[in-house]
């Protein structure tokens, strides 16, 4: 969990950009103090400059907390409460235990003024913004109390399109970075086994990478003597799936529209049946590491830290194989199969498929919360939580340019760890957003050669997989239920498959079972949806 945590924040604070909590309070003259609705307090809140308050403000933020710091000191926090005259009241849960903490808040009605990095899915914006729980934020965005979430969303019609549910209402914020590539983490080589077998060109069809992964199998590329070397490995394939699905022309796991705007639901494609294939293959001649459906994410890094593994997936190669950042070990060229028209990528929409900040009704202010957030949504309150207060860890090169550089670590240890310490953007995905100019002079080579490598690997042929649509309650409630059946059962055959327990030759009884517990009308569901989204209504 700790090097997910790091991964994400070495993203979020580079390249990304996060936020915090949110927030504001105090009612005037004790309008809302009872918390049943919120009331449209605009007397004392300021639509430019700060404090944003003209009297001292207190909310109740619920957010997932990574455990690094107590909130209440986080200088972050206390810099943000010096400039908006507002104070933030934590009501925090582990990450791992958030979403049960959430579902109980709704289920018994004991709600905070404000949700952060609240990981809001479609369904619980519809149910809880048409009961009056979440406000409607379009109102407070539009008349002028996010000045900079306004213009992104004038800019990017898509991201406010894609939060706006079926009733017209913007319910919650989602982290917008119209730059980023990757949707899941990426598969990569080892350079080292590349070497070893002189490998100088990545296989680019799916006949190439068996033989390579053969290669690997045989002929020591380890150098130990012993055939210890594991060609693939995964666990459970969910780390490997999405992105292997694009070798056979599937942009997601689940739902996806194709160039047409035609949704398909991917385990009923006939691309389904040519990945597992392929992957039963890999695993008859063990090159699929047979531990894949019983080991645990640390135990696969163990392997990679011991040297045996040739491809796998992770957020950067050294979190699986150690060492130092460096372009030594490639991210996996997707290659071609039987498909026509293959490979593709599903490539990140641009922002979170869940919202990440949400207004309750017992808020009394939300006019003042909503130019907090939108704080963060602008250069300087991104700045700020992602890398902390200037003097900390940065220093500016140049102000006028944005230019930055890094200033030693306080007391030594590891950069990332101590910035886990001064801000709450750390290991959680906030509201916010992607802004390049707030990296600028502090990245890195190896961040460099990340973008090259996404540059000419993925971006060619890569597509948002669908966008953030929106159903209606029944529709909503239909698709949950027959999910729920479906997850399961396609969960189960393709361990099956993979590792011949079924047969191939039982395809056609498999789709006609998953069409038997309803995969025609999750298409249809979703088609729908989609072509409401296509059209703006």
């Amino acid at each position: 969990m700790n090097k997910i945590r790091k991964a994400s924040s070495i993203l979020l604070c580079l390249a990304v950009s996060a936020s915090l909590l949110a927030a504001c309070g105090s009612s005037k003259d004790g309008e809302g103090s009872k918390g049943s609705s919120a009331s449209s307090t605009t007397e004392g809140v300021k639509k430019d400059g700060f404090p944003i308050v003209d009297k001292p403000l207190t909310l109740k933020v619920m957010s997932q907390d990574a455990g690094k710091a107590d909130w209440n000191t986080m200088p972050v926090l206390k810099e943000m409460e010096k400039l908006t005259g507002i104070h933030l009241e934590p009501q925090l849960s582990p990450i791992d235990s958030f979403a049960t903490k959430k579902n109980l808040m709704f289920a018994s009605g004991d709600l905070p003024d404000m949700l952060y990095a609240a990981d809001l899915k479609p369904a619980e914006q519809v149910t809880y913004g048409t009961q009056g729980i979440l406000l409607p934020l379009e109102k407070y965005i539009d008349e002028g109390y996010a000045p900079n979430l306004k213009k992104i969303l004038d800019e990017h019609p898509d991201v406010r399109k894609s939060f706006t549910t079926p009733d017209g209402h913007m319910y919650a914020l989602p982290f917008i970075d119209t730059g980023a590539v990757w949707y899941r983490s990426p598969m990569w080589y080892n350079g080292k086994f590349l070497k070893a077998l002189h490998v100088t060109q990545l296989p680019k069809t799916t006949d190439e990478l068996y033989t390579f992964l053969k290669r690997v199998k045989e002929e020591d590329p380890n150098g130990n003597g012993k055939k210890d070397e594991i060609p693939l490995t995964s666990v459970k394939l969910d780390d490997l799936r999405m992105y292997f699905f694009g070798f056979w022309g599937m942009y997601d796991e689940k739902i996806y529209a194709d160039k047409d705007g035609k949704v398909h639901y991917s385990p009923q494609e006939e691309g389904y049946k040519g990945y597992l294939t392929f992957m039963n293959k890999l695993w008859k001649e063990d090159l699929l590491d047979h531990e894949t459906f019983s080991q645990t994410p640390d135990q696969k890094k163990a392997k990679g830290q011991d040297n045996r593994i040739a491809l796998f997936n992770d957020y950067y190669p050294y979190f699986t194989l150690g060492g130092e950042p460096s372009g030594d070990n490639p991210l996996m060229t997707p290659v071609q199969s039987e498909i026509p028209g293959t490979p593709v990528y599903g490539k990140h929409p641009g922002m979170s498929a869940n919202g990440t900040f949400a207004i309750t009704n017992k808020n009394p202010n939300p006019e003042a919360t909503m130019r907090w957030i939108d704080y963060l949504y602008g250069y300087e309150g991104s700045t700020l939580f992602n890398q902390g207060p200037e003097g900390t860890l940065w220093k500016y090169k140049d102000k006028a340019n944005h230019v930055k550089e890094w200033l030693p670590v306080p007391g030594g240890g590891d950069r990332e760890e101590y910035r886990g310490t001064i801000t709450p953007n750390f290991g959680i995905l906030t509201p916010g957003i992607g802004d390049p100019e707030v990296s600028k002079g502090l990245r890195t080579d190896f961040d460099d050669w990340i973008d090259k490598e996404n540059k000419e690997k993925l971006v060619p042929i890569g597509k948002t997989p669908f966008p953030n649509v929106y159903l209606t309650n029944e529709e909503q409630t239909e698709a949950s239920a027959l999910f729920s059946d479906l997850d399961t059962y396609v969960q189960q055959m393709e361990a099956k498959f993979v590792t011949g327990q079924v047969p191939l030759s039982d395809w056609d009884n498999y789709i006609a079972q998953l069409k038997k517990m309803g995969s025609d009308r999750i298409v249809e569901l979703y088609q729908g949806a989609y072509d409401r989204w296509n059209t703006g209504k």
